[in-house]
């Protein structure tokens, strides 16, 4: 278990989640390995070889495609937790029903989409996924309309979103589980996409997987593709961020980093007396109003 820790520096605030009996903590600092699970991580040097992290890269499409062929809609639950976390998408506006404009890029079959849409009557929404199969799932859901939301397939690495979203026109932006999907030389195009697309002044929401999170030390050897960076048995690749890297990606690319933490969930299974420890990374990075300078990218 997670306890509080009035450091700057450390673990800061608590909160108990009575819905599956996790304890969750955010905080700037990663989470701590025993020393049998950081012995592990240091003996795991191979890396998949040249040949099939090409083969990976190039059939990253057909291998979500697949993944969502296998798993439908089931796969994930519904992602109603997502506006209890990002108060962003209610402070952000000016009055009460303001209609807000939303992107949510990879969505994935539409976990977090519908769920938002149910919540907040006064949103628009874009979504976009790099699966053309998860994009049809969208359209097919009953709760879909074409009044409140537009769906289209994109690979947000090199479809330039202004061909199915204006300028400067989307008040948030969120990326939940997606850019530790894609090849970390490429996130920073993600980034520069998302932000031609977004309002000055306005924020892009991200959560994904952290460093040491419980998925990352289940790997086996032969996984590993780089630094933080592995294969699944299927062919999807997962990345684990820390939030020097994460800001130094979105910085690079003129974001202003609002928010960037870790949080720490361990959810306990009493029955069996087993403990999951998980790390995420929950951030909010902001595009600067005109006139604010631009950062000099790094790539």
């Amino acid at each position: 278990m997670f306890h509080e820790n009035t450091s700057a520096d450390c673990l800061t605030t608590v909160t108990t989640s009575t819905e599956d009996g996790a304890f969750q903590t955010k905080g700037r600092n990663t989470r701590l390995l025993s020393p049998e699970e950081a012995e592990r991580l240091a003996k795991d040097r191979v890396l998949v070889s040249d040949f099939k992290q090409l083969k990976l890269e190039k059939e990253a499409q057909k291998n979500w495609d697949l993944f969502y062929k296998r798993n439908s809609t089931n796969f994930f639950k519904d992602r109603h937790w997502t506006t209890r976390e990002f108060q962003e998408l209610k402070a952000c506006r000016e009055f009460a029903d303001q209609k807000l404009t939303i992107l949510e890029a990879g969505c994935g079959v539409g976990n977090c989409l519908f769920p938002l849409l149910e919540e907040d009557l006064n949103i628009f929404a874009y979504a976009c996924d790099f699966s053309p199969r998860a994009v049809e799932y969208v359209k097919k859901n009953a709760l879909y309309s074409t009044e409140r939301c537009k769906v289209f397939q994109c690979d947000l690495t090199k479809d330039d979103l202004l061909e199915n979203i204006p300028a400067d026109s989307v008040d948030v932006v969120t990326l939940i589980f997606v850019l530790s999907a894609i090849h970390p030389d490429k996130m920073h195009l993600v980034l520069k996409n998302i932000y031609k697309i977004l309002k000055p002044g306005k924020c892009v929401l991200f959560r994904d997987y952290g460093l040491y999170d419980h998925a990352m030390l289940r790997f086996k050897s032969g996984s590993k593709l780089g630094e933080n960076f592995y294969v699944r048995q299927d062919g999807t690749r997962s990345y684990f961020f820390t939030t020097e890297f994460l800001s130094q990606l979105f910085r690079a690319e003129g974001y202003e980093e609002v928010v960037n933490e870790y949080v720490h969930r361990e959810t306990v299974n009493r029955k069996e007396d087993l403990r999951v420890p998980r790390v995420f990374l929950q951030s909010k990075f902001q595009k600067p109003f005109r006139g604010a300078g631009k950062a000099q990218s790094i790539y």
